[in-house]
């Protein structure tokens, strides 16, 4: 495969996602197991843990996906010396220009969705070595100025949260944005939402007031809830999968 124009790849679906995402983070962590067979990347996909949500997609689905992606340029089919069995690798790094650390970054988002800043650090670690959270930050930025990160503020800020931005429109999965007027700093934090807790006579409404903090924090709660309910519809597709292949197996319908 050679060089191409890079970066124009903005959108995938879940499916494509995960086992893109399982492809890149088998490579960083497994490579004695990589390239991958339909077999083991449909176990990688649907493994317990490093996933949300945790789901059951078939060998047939993966392969569909599989093609899916060899269409885009981010998978193709390699033959091993004596193998019988096809196995996929990926190609990201001649599809897009992620530095190493990057690519990390985005595969654990692609598994798990939106994150902290800190628990991304921890959790990409075990691909690839990002030194401080000074590092996360710069990758984390240069991501954003490529257009693949969205973030809910400022990346210093305490709080803020990131994900990737491959989603479908449809997923409506864009984060929201911590309140503008929100302190970085935790005691200020808490003195500036003292008097919603003590009933203090500040109007809750009031311009700068708690008020604007409560509703940016229902807004997120509701944000969070939208992104529960799609995992429930995801989970649920994945029983009635498995549903169908049972009844087909059974002979039923």
């Amino acid at each position: 495969m050679t060089d191409g124009e890079k970066n124009t790849i903005r959108q995938l679906t879940r499916l494509q996602r995960r086992v893109l995402g399982t492809l890149v983070e088998k490579a960083f962590t497994t490579p004695d197991q990589y390239p991958m067979t339909v077999k083991g990347l449909m176990t990688g996909c649907n493994q317990k843990s490093n996933r949300d949500p945790v789901t059951e997609y078939s060998e047939n689905e993966v392969s569909d996906a599989l093609e899916q992606l060899r269409e885009l340029g981010l998978v193709a089919e390699v033959f091993t010396d004596g193998g019988r069995t096809t196995r996929f690798r990926h190609y990201m790094r001649l599809k897009f220009d992620f530095s190493d650390a990057q690519l990390g970054i985005v595969c654990e988002l692609l598994l798990r969705g939106r994150q902290q800043p800190g628990e991304l650090r921890t959790r990409a670690s075990r691909m690839v070595r990002i030194e401080s959270q000074e590092t996360l930050r710069a990758e984390l930025q240069g991501l954003l100025s490529k257009g693949f990160l969205q973030a809910s503020g400022a990346l210093e800020r305490r709080g803020v949260e990131v994900d990737h931005t491959f989603y479908l429109p449809k997923e409506n999965m864009q984060l929201g944005q911590l309140a503008a007027g929100a302190d970085e700093d935790e005691d200020a934090e808490e003195a500036q939402r003292a008097p919603v807790r003590s009933g203090a006579g500040t109007a809750a409404g009031a311009p700068g007031g708690a008020g604007a903090g409560v509703v940016q924090e229902l807004q997120q709660q509701l944000q969070r809830m939208q992104q529960q309910s799609e995992q429930l519809h995801e989970a649920l597709d994945a029983v009635r999968r498995r549903l169908d292949r049972l009844e087909r197996e059974l002979g039923i319908g």
